[in-house]
């Protein structure tokens, strides 16, 4: 029995409820007005970013190249850096050797490695131990690498000295053997965690159809898992490449800053990107034809990334596979 006192509320008219709505719909509408301009301009600095980056570079380039002691043909085909030499020289090929040398080899420790210990986190590490393993293998990622460039003069190179030295090798201080170590070594989680994620996505029913047919564990990894996952893992390769390409404090440290073209990973080599370091932390006057060669070959060195990038594109799009 319901007291005298209670009321009893009465169903929310037609005009309320219509009220509330439209005033829903005008603050959803107001937040779409306020976060499409947002989302375009985040877009649009990137975009701008990039142009001029672009232009700043090719303008600074291009005053390089109509200076009267530097020719194009020289400086991307010749063999000699010798910017305070008479005459000056600035041949990009032994700074292009330097980072090609450090880029491969560096390639030959990442690149298995990585992909190895992808697959063993994707198809054989159980979940427990796949939850520790990959956030640790990912921190080595958050070192600075000023610290890996300490490592390969405190570690790596004396270890390469009590090595080599007893064979009759001589092994500088600093040496390109030592940088690709090092860039290797850092270079290895970003390849293991692309793949890693590249082959967990691969459907579990290409696994157990591969069991079902009575392949082994190994044989579903590398036989039908490694192929279906294989844009993904080349796209990871050259991601890797193109940061070893770009890497600057730890060569800087370990592999020196002498521009030759050597066989010999035992010597000091340098890079673009040392070039750039010792160009600006050196003495040569604003406009000068040396500070001027800095923007050649950081223009250089972008072509080289940018092209490293667009190929990763083009092989994801490419030889991507789609499950559904």
């Amino acid at each position: 029995m319901v007291p005298a006192s209670a009321t009893i509320a009465e169903p929310e008219s037609t005009d309320s409820r219509e009220s509330h709505w439209s005033r829903k719909s005008r603050l959803v509408s107001a937040q779409e007005l306020i976060v499409r301009p947002i989302l375009f301009f985040c877009t649009l600095v990137t975009i701008v970013t990039t142009i001029g980056i672009i232009l700043v570079l090719g303008m600074e380039a291009l005053a390089f190249f109509r200076r009267p002691d530097v020719s194009a043909l020289d400086f991307f085909f010749g063999t000699k850096l010798d910017p305070d030499g008479t005459p000056p020289r600035f041949g990009l090929l032994p700074l292009l050797w330097g980072t090609f040398v450090i880029a491969f080899g560096s390639s030959l420790i990442a690149l298995p490695i990585g992909l190895l210990s992808a697959i063993y986190l994707s198809e054989y590490a159980p979940r427990s131990v796949r939850a520790i393993l990959k956030p640790a293998l990912e921190l080595l990622a958050g070192v600075p690498t000023i610290v890996y460039g300490f490592l390969a003069l405190l570690l790596v190179t004396p270890l390469l000295k009590r090595l080599f030295e007893p064979l009759g090798l001589s092994v500088e201080m600093f040496n390109a053997l030592s940088a690709c170590i090092v860039v290797g070594i850092m270079v290895i989680p970003m390849v293991s965690s692309l793949s890693e994620d590249v082959l967990s996505a691969v459907p579990r029913g290409l696994r157990e159809a591969a069991y079902g047919l009575g392949a082994t564990k190994f044989e579903v990894s590398t036989r039908v898992v490694l192929p279906a996952a294989l844009s993904g893992v080349t796209a990871s390769f050259i991601l890797a490449i193109s940061r070893a390409v770009g890497e600057t404090m730890a060569v800087v440290l370990a592999a020196g800053s002498r521009a030759q073209i050597t066989l010999n990973p035992l010597t000091s080599v340098e890079t673009m990107t040392a070039y750039i370091v010792a160009v600006t932390n050196g003495e040569a006057s604003e406009g000068s034809s040396e500070s001027l060669s800095l923007f050649a070959v950081a223009l250089s060195l972008f072509a080289i990334t940018l092209l490293l990038n667009l190929i990763s594109g083009l092989v994801l799009r490419r030889y991507r596979e789609v499950y559904n």
